[in-house]
């Protein structure tokens, strides 16, 4: 099987502009979520991670991204800092493009007249992709994954296969969401969103805190100075409820197994999983069982959701992205946050950092729908 690399990231989001930028912050124990009043989002105060008012016109200043929704300036930003470190390129036939997102251009219906029609064609996820494959003189079409709150991931994992199956050398992969008031509204739909920052895993967890960002990671089949490379993955469906995941952690648990076994690996190997997280009463017990199913319960644990908030379908790839580094650190970052454990199961968090030396770590990811992935990510030796 073709070993693929990960030679190039980024992150863009209310932590900053880099990956080294958001990984200090979130070694410092620096959370991007804050209390916002903010009248066009919501009637109330909310709490929110979000980039402040300004910054993101600053980081695509001569790109010629002028007229470019939020959400296409944070591509923008997030694909040409990734690309800029390497010498890989869109225009190369042999390179491969994927954009993940949930909602994509949805403010655009908030910014409408009343009465007006929606602009359908701006809307749609695959107008924007090609918008943003343009801009960089992508010569291939680009592929669009929108799998709920998996879509980072599963972007990762599509990009694997396609270098793998020897349809392309590189892809960029990238992946972002906005926060706004029909994502907010949506979830506080659903009684879902905290009225305090998110406390994953923690006994008086009330809800998910929402984020936006973006996040790019240029894959490849050639390693070059790659520190990092991609194990197995897999996905599944559980097929429980629209919104509500499972109550067994059974089909989690499964893609856990998977990835583990098929990256030629045991429990073991793995140095600490990076979780969901979300902080909601269900989703947080739901991946405690898994982890036992999987045989996980006493590997570290953890969730970057009370850094960045839920940034949906860029959060597999944030979360991935953050947690190779504190990999290559040695260390297996605090969850922010946590205080209490609040799960049946008990599962290894901390609320403190850890030193630990690992070569391999676990992602997972759950989202509507009932569906599940998991990844592992190496460090290369």
């Amino acid at each position: 099987m073709q070993q693929v690399y990960v030679v190039a990231d980024n992150i863009v989001g209310p932590l900053g502009s880099t990956t080294r930028e958001n990984f200090d912050q979130v070694l410092s124990g620096n959370s991007g979520i804050a209390q916002h009043h903010h009248a066009g989002y919501a009637a109330a105060p909310f709490y929110g991670a979000m980039i402040a008012p300004g910054l993101l016109d600053q980081w695509v200043a001569g790109d010629n991204a002028e007229g470019y929704t939020r959400f296409e300036k944070l591509l923008t930003a997030s694909v040409k800092a990734a690309l800029q470190q390497t010498d890989i390129t869109l225009t190369d036939a042999r390179t491969g493009f994927i954009v993940s997102t949930t909602k994509g251009n949805i403010e655009l219906l908030e910014q409408q007249p009343e009465g007006a029609e929606p602009p359908v064609t701006d809307m749609q996820l695959y107008t924007t992709a090609k918008k943003i494959a343009g801009h960089f003189g992508a010569v291939n079409e680009p592929l669009v994954i929108s799998s709920a709150c998996i879509s980072g991931l599963v972007a990762i994992l599509t990009g694997k296969r396609l270098i793998a199956s020897g349809r392309y050398d590189h892809v960029v992969v990238t992946g972002a969401d906005v926060l706004t008031r029909f994502v907010l509204s949506g979830f506080q739909s659903f009684q879902a969103v905290s009225a305090v920052p998110c406390k994953p895993f923690d006994a008086n967890r009330t809800g998910v805190t929402l984020g936006e960002g973006a996040a790019t990671v240029i894959l490849s089949k050639e390693k070059g100075a790659a520190l990092f490379s991609l194990g197995a993955g897999a996905i599944s469906n559980d097929a429980n409820h629209i919104s509500g995941p499972s109550r067994t952690g059974e089909e989690l648990a499964a893609v856990m197994q998977l990835a583990v076994s098929g990256s030629g690996l045991t429990t073991a190997d793995i140095g600490f999983v990076s979780a969901h997280g979300t902080a909601t009463l269900y989703n947080d017990e739901m991946e405690a069982k898994a982890l036992h199913h999987a045989g996980l319960a006493d590997v570290p644990v953890n969730s970057l959701k009370g850094y960045y908030g839920h940034t949906l379908g860029a959060a597999g790839l944030i979360e991935a992205i953050i947690s190779m580094q504190a990999m290559k650190a040695g260390v297996v970052l605090p969850t922010k946050g946590f205080e209490i454990p609040g799960v049946s199961m008990p599962v290894n968090v901390h609320n403190t950092l850890v030193q630990k030396t690992s070569r391999h770590f676990l992602k997972t990811v759950s989202g509507f729908g009932g569906c599940n992935a998991a990844m592992v990510f190496n460090l290369n030796s």
